[in-house]
């Protein structure tokens, strides 16, 4: 038995009407998917080289999977990119000034990593000698 609220929710989702996606094959008159023919295939990608779904691409479920297959091989022929990269527009950093030495942030954050593994790498030879000398004794 279905509670009041599921009625409910049945009811308001059987009332509204899905638009079916035109299918845009027989508009263009093609007949036969072609791996080749890229510029039809790219219309049923993403942005980022992803497949379109039947439901984003209003193609058939027989036209799909010949599509799908299309688009796979002209991947496979490098005609297709598997993925694309997709980067986000943000403004450029720019780059901030230490008042003291005039070199930036970044250059003056390397240097001190750079001292930083100068000094733990002297100290790590310094207590191996010692070790060797301890060892000897």
């Amino acid at each position: 038995m279905t509670s009041k609220k599921n009625k409910a929710r049945l009811a308001k989702e059987s009332s509204r009407r899905i638009k079916k996606k035109s299918n845009p094959l027989p508009g263009d008159k093609v007949e036969f998917i072609d791996y080749k023919d890229i510029n039809l295939l790219q219309r049923f990608m993403t942005d980022r080289s992803k497949i379109r779904g039947r439901r984003l691409s209003g193609a058939d479920q027989q036209q799909q999977r010949e599509i799908t297959n299309a688009i796979k091989n002209a991947r496979e022929m490098a005609l297709l990119p598997y993925t694309k990269r997709v980067t986000s527009t943000r403004a450029p950093r720019g780059e901030r000034r230490d008042d003291d030495s005039g070199e930036t942030t970044e250059q003056s954050i390397d240097a001190k990593y750079a001292e930083l593994a100068d000094s733990t790498l002297d100290e790590g030879i310094d207590e191996v000698v010692e070790t060797a000398e301890t060892v000897e004794a």
